[in-house]
């Protein structure tokens, strides 16, 4: 899509026909979350770095694309179940960055009332069912979403994002194998940002795609450019619209690339400062989106400027809506713990 920064003409053309379909409000909104995803872990990297936020975090700084794109391919009344770097995935489903950021620091405003912190945000009511501090915890638990909505006969989908370490977890393979026995309405996402942990995707599986897994649960598998949102809404919207109809599962690889650490303990010795430069400077997922739309005349310049200022100005009043906010009440230290 993008050679040194600027839009290549076949990159217009490809998207002429969905940017007519969804639409000028629909791409900008799309746009704004982007921004408001980066700055919400910036933010929560500072705050770490303050010590205003403890244990540790891992931020998906670089990924935005994937949660906004993935998110925007579902309905209302769909289901999301995420992994430990899910901060992005949560704001792009559409929950409140003040309550977001109150479970990050701890405080009884926040979704799991300061108990989850930064791996186990959850919003039920909107039906986000939550992350998983277990690689691949939240695949399994897709299935019994899955096998429920079926035995409802809603047309509602579940979509589990986890990340490329994952799927090499057994959970990965018993869930999609389960899932495709019983055609269960499952959208897979998987989230390869190229490292599990320290370990290179190139050392940890003899295929180049991990989308040809799905070729032995007999379902449909995708690899897309995962710093595109628009390839990654595409790409879930089809597998969701194929769950809808009864058609059973599919497996979707969003090829992304995270700038920071696997956690706030990683020294990163396992790549090159040029890597993590080339990624930033050529392939990051706001740059191209907001220069795709500002060629195609969706947005101009100043606008695409004043949103970066926009989502500054929400996470700004998030961290001040959670330094107001209480800390839970140590009395109440074993509610929700026990059934």
């Amino acid at each position: 899509m993008v050679n040194n920064g600027k839009i290549l003409p076949e990159a217009i053309q490809r998207y002429h026909e969905v940017i007519e379909l969804l639409g000028p409000e629909f791409l900008k909104e799309m746009l704004q979350d982007m921004h408001t995803i980066r700055a919400f872990e910036e933010r929560a990297e500072q705050l770490y770095s303050l010590g205003k936020v403890h244990g540790t975090m891992h931020l998906s700084i670089g990924q935005e694309a994937t949660a906004v794109g993935a998110s925007n391919a579902l309905k209302e009344g769909d289901y999301l179940l995420n992994h430990h770097r899910g901060h992005g995935h949560c704001l792009a489903w559409g929950s409140n960055p003040d309550r977001m950021m109150a479970e990050f620091m701890g405080k009884e405003t926040g979704f799991c009332r300061g108990r989850g912190g930064s791996m186990h945000i959850a919003d039920v009511e909107s039906n986000n069912l939550g992350a998983n501090g277990i690689v691949a915890g939240g695949v399994p638990i897709a299935v019994g979403v899955g096998l429920s909505i079926k035995m409802r006969k809603t047309d509602q989908v579940c979509m589990v994002i986890f990340g490329d370490g994952a799927a090499n977890e057994g959970a990965f393979h018993e869930s999609l194998n389960m899932a495709s026995i019983w055609d269960l309405p499952v959208v897979y996402l998987c989230e390869n940002n190229q490292y599990a942990m320290s370990m290179p995707v190139g050392r940890a599986f003899n295929i180049e795609n991990i989308s040809e897994r799905a070729k032995s649960y007999s379902i449909p598998g995708v690899t897309v450019d995962g710093n595109d949102p628009l390839a990654v809404y595409l790409a879930v919207h089809e597998a969701a619209e194929r769950a809808r109809r009864g058609e059973g599962p599919s497996l979707v690889e969003s090829k992304t690339y995270r700038y920071k650490g696997h956690s706030k303990s990683d020294r990163q010795a396992y790549r090159t400062r040029d890597e993590v430069n080339d990624w930033m400077d050529n392939r990051d997922a706001i740059n191209r989106f907001s220069s795709l739309l500002v060629t195609a005349g969706v947005i101009s310049e100043a606008e695409a400027t004043g949103m970066r200022d926009q989502a500054i100005g929400i996470i700004d009043r998030s961290v001040e809506f959670s330094e107001a906010s209480p800390a839970p009440d140590v009395s109440t230290i074993l509610e929700g713990v026990y059934a």
